[in-house]
């Protein structure tokens, strides 16, 4: 099954897959959301988005400046205000 994940800025919905996990650039830190986490909001700080679409997989990353991170029953939702083209 995996972790829904979605990648939001102001202009569109840039992602939105199922992935084993994601490494999120938190204001207070990095943290890493698998299937199953327990709820939380964080701020995110300009670094790099870590996407791991199957356990072991080279991850892929995309650059994110400044936002939030939402993770709910549902999954994890990163709402960027810019990511690196």
């Amino acid at each position: 099954m995996g972790l829904k994940f979605e990648l939001v800025t102001p202009a569109r919905l840039e992602r939105s897959s199922d992935v084993y996990m994601v490494t999120v650039p938190g204001s207070e830190g990095d943290f890493s959301v698998l299937e199953g986490h327990a709820p939380f909001m964080a701020t995110l700080r300009n670094g790099p988005l870590t996407i791991y679409a199957t356990s072991g997989a080279e991850p892929e990353t995309i650059e994110v400046e400044g936002g939030f991170a939402e993770v709910n029953e549902t999954g994890l939702t990163v709402l960027a205000e810019h990511i690196a083209a």
